[in-house]
């Protein structure tokens, strides 16, 4: 069964992969305190189906609660260690299976291979308190090996962290003009792309968000990211196939059988 992989905005992703279905940082409203969907209709209903879960850190536009909320009573929801004590609302889920994870932790969930990695990121539920979770990235592992990696700055064991993976969804932007050293821009995934050397990529986390009362303020820095990922990528990682998604749209790579 090939595996399929659907861009539904923001970082959030659908993986399909040996008949179950992965999704990744749900967000799916339109508004988020100061930030406005600008680009994509919300995602539909169906893109809240899912066998498993996958949240990589606490900051509110990958941990968001009315969004995990949707999900069908039973889903599996795998969460960075602290989360519970981090964020209180997400003991009202009780609908949900959740289950903390750290750095190293490798399940197995519905035949897949899930294999929680380090990210260069903050992972505390900022403003909020002061309590500390590890930021995460993932890799799933069916038919294909697929490195999820939430937010991320470069870091210099991250070949290694990730290991030998087909297809990797990097976040190329994010939803202001200006990121801090813990982020990749359009850049810094290239070069990332470069050291993990997949067989694809899939760039995620731009062009969704967007500040609002900023529409007229450096706009290329909400549109331009995919665009520059494509270009930085094919200079630096030449033989790395980019495939750049529209919202709810869908690709099925080809990896390694």
């Amino acid at each position: 069964m090939p595996v399929e992989i659907t861009w539904w905005g923001h970082a959030t992703c659908t993986v399909e992969d040996s008949g179950v279905r992965v999704l990744t940082d749900p967000l799916f409203t339109r508004r988020l305190v100061h930030l406005r969907r600008r680009r994509g209709a919300p995602p539909p209903p169906e893109a809240a189906v899912a066998d498993l879960v996958l949240v990589s850190h606490l900051h509110a536009d990958h941990l968001h609660l009315p969004s995990l909320a949707r999900l069908a009573p039973g889903t599996r929801v795998l969460l960075p260690r602290g989360s519970l004590r981090a964020v209180p609302g997400l003991r009202k889920l009780a609908h949900l299976r959740l289950t903390e994870v750290e750095p190293g932790t490798r399940l197995d969930v519905e035949g897949l291979d899930v294999r929680a990695v380090f990210a260069s990121h903050d992972g505390r539920r900022v403003p909020i308190g002061p309590h500390r979770s590890p930021a995460l990235g993932f890799v799933v592992s069916g038919e294909a090996r697929t490195y999820f990696a939430g937010d991320t700055g470069l870091f210099d064991s991250m070949a290694q962290a990730v290991g030998e993976v087909d297809v990797a969804l990097l976040p190329v932007g994010g939803w202001g003009p200006c990121l801090g050293p813990h982020h990749l821009d359009a850049g810094r995934a290239a070069e990332a792309l470069a050291r993990i050397a997949p067989r694809c990529a899939v760039p995620v986390h731009y062009g969704t968000y967007w500040p609002i009362g900023m529409d007229a303020v450096r706009p290329h820095e909400f549109h331009a990211p995919g665009d520059e990922f494509v270009r930085r990528a094919a200079r630096l990682a030449p033989g790395v196939t980019v495939h750049l998604l529209g919202h709810g749209e869908s690709v099925r790579p080809e990896v390694a059988g």
